[in-house]
């Protein structure tokens, strides 16, 4: 068995015939580059046992040659794919079991055996350089040609950027440098992902957050890490939905992976400067600011004027501003869209893997002075003081200090959600439960405050009397959203600190 390490970019038709005279590969390449065709049947059973399983059986033909593969485990951290890969030469187009076994790849059952099936292909020209680029060797190939089911067809265009030997962020350094060549785009699924959304017809569905194992993780800079790929997942598998507006829970899903992000970034602040942090941090925070006013007006279209207009849908008013809304509504999402397809995005993740491959990692826990768990016990204590400081506050407490509250319960509820699993009890999930309660409620009066803003950016004489009658509405809900509040937090404040 072997791991593979490769890093995936998609890449235009256009652009990668660009690529392929650009006198930067010539100057890095340490053999001539090399040409074939790869004929790829990937096998599976009707029901995609092996896929939902996490493997993939192929039969390749190079050549004159016939090749088995099984992968399988691995992971996808920012285009960077690596998994388990067990390969093996056959006499033929069939597959060979005893072969397979013999590589050290675990026996599938009979009943398994008996139901594969050839499921799609692809079918592309790969062009091959073998490069010398920052002490690493990488094999770069060029990717042309199709995924096909038999019923349809997706196109291929892609680079491969494999690791032979060095270390991998060199594999992220030498993205950046092409990206600054041809526009590229980080891969978040590789070939055969692809092959089965195409046989199984599969859309993409919303990814929410997951919160990684710690179990595994010996110290602060493991779990740290284990983290931020977490929400470099959870970011990236968002990306495409909310660019293409397939429904508006994509684009809050992609800000909650950022979100999360600035608050791990946060504590990676706290346990060890560093001026690339600093830089990743605050590109972040930006994004999050500028995909906020396309939620926004998603909210406020959705949520604060669809009540008003389903009660009162012969208004004329209603009409004018609901359509001036959904107007502006279009114009943000058409910047979001922009952003999450930019290049300066594409960069920003191949940044974030640069770095969490670089130097700020090697320096050990032990240089530090602080275990895991203390680490924990100092962060959720530190996110639980500033909620309690502000929530002292709450009787007669104004707009920016209810957005304070929020802010810090936001901060403190994804520290804890991501600490958890170092702990166990039902007191772990009663304090996360009224925490969330917490935030959800200040998160509704955070709603109706931006509410009261966007009317403002609505006003106009022709709209004024309308703009009266929409407020008239949204404060009736704000007095109630109050005493929700009140009750939450006295709900909240009676939890004790699970991390104690």
């Amino acid at each position: 068995m072997i791991v593979e390490a490769e890093l995936k970019l998609r890449i235009a038709p256009e652009q990668l015939a660009r690529l392929k005279r650009h006198a930067l590969l010539w100057a890095h390449q340490v053999a001539r580059p090399a040409t074939r065709r790869l004929y790829n049947i990937y096998y599976d059973t009707p029901k995609l046992d092996l896929h939902q399983s996490g493997m993939a059986l192929r039969l390749r033909h190079v050549g004159r040659q016939w090749l088995q593969t099984l992968k399988g485990g691995g992971k996808a951290q920012v285009g960077l794919h690596q998994r388990n890969e067990w390969e093996t030469p056959v006499a033929g187009e069939a597959l060979d079991f005893e072969a397979l076994e013999a590589s050290g790849a675990k026996p599938f059952p009979p009943a398994v055996r008996k139901k594969l099936q050839p499921v799609f292909v692809t079918d592309f020209s790969r062009t091959s350089r073998m490069l010398v680029f920052g002490g690493a060797k990488i094999e770069l190939g060029m990717d042309s040609g199709e995924i096909s089911t038999g019923q349809s067809t997706r196109p291929i265009s892609e680079l491969e950027l494999e690791l032979k030997s060095g270390e991998p962020v060199q594999l992220y350094k030498l993205a950046l440098v092409l990206l600054d060549i041809v526009p590229l785009e980080v891969e978040h699924a590789n070939k055969a992902e692809y092959g089965y959304r195409l046989f199984s017809c599969a859309k993409p569905v919303v990814v929410k957050a997951a919160t990684p194992d710690l179990s595994e993780c010996p110290d602060v800079p493991s779990a740290l890490q284990a983290m931020i790929w977490s929400c470099l997942f959870h970011l990236q598998a968002n990306v495409s939905g909310a660019a293409q507006k397939l429904d508006v829970e994509y684009l809050h899903q992609v800000r909650v992976a950022l979100r999360r992000l600035c608050v791990v970034l946060g504590m990676a602040k706290i346990f060890r400067a560093d001026d690339k942090l600093a830089v990743l941090n605050e590109q972040v925070s930006a994004l999050c600011v500028e995909l906020g006013r396309s939620r926004e007006w998603d909210v406020f279209v959705t949520q604060a004027l669809a009540p008003v207009h389903a009660s009162l849908h012969k208004h004329a008013g209603l009409h004018n501003v609901l359509n001036a809304s959904e107007k502006l509504r279009g114009q943000h999402h058409a910047k979001v869209r922009d952003a999450l397809q930019s290049q300066d995005f594409q960069r920003l993740l191949l940044r974030f893997g640069a770095w969490m491959h670089g130097d700020y990692w090697r320096g050990s826990a032990a240089d530090d002075g602080l275990t895991l768990s203390q680490f924990a016990v100092q962060i959720l204590g530190k996110r639980s003081k500033q909620v309690s400081k502000r929530g002292k506050k709450l009787a007669g407490a104004n707009t920016s200090q209810l957005h304070a509250l929020r802010i810090a319960c936001k901060k403190l509820r994804y520290s804890a959600e991501l600490f958890a699993p170092l702990y166990a009890g039902a007191k772990v999930k009663r304090y996360l439960a009224a925490l969330a309660t917490l935030q959800d409620t200040l998160g509704m009066l955070n709603d109706i405050a931006v509410a009261r803003r966007l009317l403002d950016e609505l006003d106009s004489a022709a709209r004024h009397e309308t703009l009266i009658l929409i407020r008239g509405w949204i404060e009736h809900d704000f007095a109630g959203r109050m005493g929700e509040l009140r009750e939450a937090w006295k709900r909240f404040s009676g939890q004790k600190a699970f991390w104690d």
